[in-house]
């Protein structure tokens, strides 16, 4: 089963292109499910299992996996179907890496990858209410049929786990700096309503207006009608916050077009995501970033706005 991640590491070129490769899976005999590669370290069998007492009811035990233990998390259970059995012979563990920690998603059946342009990926509909577990829909055919493909709000799903905490440690607040940020305005731009709201509550002790938006090219879009309509954009914002994958257009894409635009070409951006650290190093350089960040990290975020601010008021 771990041999359907082989070639993980020749994937990483088609980020920066606005593509993806989803692993595709299923938590029931119907539905196809998702998530992207670049967050799966492997897929295994699922092995026994260690019983976690006073763990969260979603979280089936703890997986040795080569001498390191991994909490499982049963996903059909996570997003609101019963829980999976946890001996049922499809019974798989995608083991993915979120925000700095490691973590089992307990599944059925692992299909295969398929590679996809995020032009293709499509928001879920609003119908769907505010508290679904999806970042995104696509369809594609497989097997002969035409199947909807729904990929999970990993970020969600963990954010009901795992409390995350946005109160600053001391000393991290510079006090000095909070009567200056009122009137300043900063760009969120992130396809999980969680994550938008984890960055909100953490910078709104700062004061500072937040506007959001789900995906990388309704960003865009606005930035070039503010730009039509005569606005400095990099004077007005005091910077973007963007996750790097995004339906219909990724973060790394939307740096590109904002860099390749002289009316907002010096617009100050930080990438703000899950993914692996020392490959989105690489990427800020390629498309003219001038942060990373890796979710989720309160000190580090306030951190970088306080720099930022004292730039512009230098």
């Amino acid at each position: 089963m771990a041999k359907i991640l082989e070639t993980v590491d020749q994937r990483t070129q088609l980020v920066g292109e606005n593509r993806l490769e989803l692993l595709l899976f299923r938590i029931n005999s119907t539905q196809l499910f998702a998530i992207n590669v670049f967050k799966v370290k492997e897929v295994v069998k699922l092995p026994p299992l260690s019983a976690l007492p006073g763990a969260h009811p979603c979280i089936s035990g703890v997986a040795n996996i080569r001498g390191h233990s991994i909490p499982v998390i049963n996903l059909r259970q996570a997003i609101g179907f019963s829980a999976m059995p946890t001996d049922g012979g499809d019974a798989n563990l995608i083991i993915t890496e979120y925000n700095r920690s490691v973590q089992g998603f307990l599944v059925g059946k692992v299909e295969h990858i398929v590679n996809m342009t995020w032009s293709d990926i499509m928001p879920p509909p609003k119908s769907a209410g505010r508290n679904n577990y999806l970042t995104a829909i696509t369809r594609l055919e497989y097997q002969g049929v035409s199947h909807l493909v729904s990929i999970i709000d990993v970020e969600k799903v963990l954010a009901e786990i795992i409390r995350y905490d946005v109160r600053l440690s001391e000393g991290v607040l510079d006090e000095s700096l909070l009567p200056k940020m009122s009137g300043h305005k900063l760009l969120v731009v992130d396809d999980s309503s969680t994550a938008r709201r984890q960055v909100k509550e953490t910078l709104g002790q700062l004061g500072l207006e937040i506007i959001e938006v789900c995906d990388g090219l309704q960003a865009l879009e606005l930035l070039k009608s503010w730009a039509d309509e005569g606005v400095d954009v990099s004077s007005a914002l005091l910077m973007m916050i963007t996750d790097a994958e995004m339906p219909e257009m990724d973060g790394y894409k939307l740096t590109h077009e904002v860099r390749s635009d002289s009316r907002m070409k010096d617009l100050y951006i930080t990438l703000n995501t899950s993914l692996s650290g020392s490959f989105n190093n690489a990427m800020v350089d390629k498309v003219g970033c001038n942060q990373f960040i890796s979710k989720f990290q309160p000190d580090r975020l306030v951190e970088v706005v306080q720099d930022r601010l004292r730039q512009v008021l230098t």
